[in-house]
């Protein structure tokens, strides 16, 4: 009987899951007919909205201004993000290298698990070792994060002139930079007010806390969306019950999974 529960709580956890994973991935049809329309400007801002309502980029750069209190340091860490990220979109994309979309968000989701652990003190409390280098993680992960951007720019109608085809590559990472600034600039204005507060020392542990299960919810979100995409037929309750749950929820489950996720 208790296990029973267990398993209709993990199910009605996945699909409360779902409304968020059909938000993260695909480009939707209207935006692809934009793109057809439209010219750089488009790709632009399309770049730009990615980021702003990329919550799992925006969740790792919190973490990694979250204790950055020189404007010199945020401007490196994130040059060195900006040029992680600028690499594999661009080659991922020119050279079409993609792979499953729910699992390279997976991967993103562990590294704002991983920064909330650094910041947390968790190598020095539960490995006895110093931190790895955050100058190299931040651009290892900076590469994975630009290969989760190319994942979705290879869904757009990029065309086959080579030169054309980069133009709006790097239009839309012009877009990419334009919306992570606007975004770190909250954040880092936020953070700078907050830091000078008693209650920054005594809530930093907990909103990092909170960071490190907001990267575990969404890398169950992510792998959620994956088994979807694989195997769809292989969830332990009936099939229609799923899908109607899924229709209630607004998630359509007869989209095409390869391209637009659930």
């Amino acid at each position: 009987m208790h296990f029973s529960r267990l398993r209709s709580a993990a199910v009605w956890l996945s699909l409360a899951l779902a409304p968020l994973a059909a938000l993260a991935h695909g480009i939707s049809e209207a935006d692809r007919q934009r793109m057809l329309d439209g010219g750089y400007l488009q790709y632009v801002g399309l770049g730009a909205s990615h980021m702003l309502t990329g919550y799992d980029h925006l969740l790792f750069l919190f973490g990694v201004v979250f204790f950055l209190a020189s404007f010199k340091d945020v401007v490196k860490f994130v040059t060195v993000f900006t040029l992680g990220h600028s690499i594999t979109l661009v080659f991922a994309t020119m050279l079409q290298i993609t792979w499953n979309y729910y699992l390279i968000d997976a991967i993103i989701a562990v590294s704002v698990m991983y920064k909330a652990f650094d910041n947390n003190g968790g190598f020095q409390k539960r490995f006895e070792m110093a931190s790895p280098n955050l100058q190299w993680m931040v651009f290892g992960f900076g590469l994975l994060h630009g290969f989760g951007l190319s994942t979705r720019l290879q869904q757009l109608p990029l065309g086959n002139d080579t030169a054309s085809m980069l133009g709006r590559i790097l239009s839309f990472n012009v877009g990419v930079e334009l919306g992570q600034i606007a975004a770190l600039a909250v954040m880092v204005g936020l953070l700078a007010l907050w830091r000078h507060r008693p209650s920054f020392k005594r809530f930093a542990y907990m909103a990092n806390l909170a960071l490190f299960y907001a990267g575990v919810y969404l890398l169950f979100m992510q792998l959620h969306g994956y088994q979807h995409d694989v195997a769809p037929d292989s969830f332990r309750f009936p099939t229609a019950e799923h899908r109607h749950a899924h229709e209630d929820m607004g998630v359509d489950d007869t989209r095409d999974t390869s391209r637009d996720g659930l």
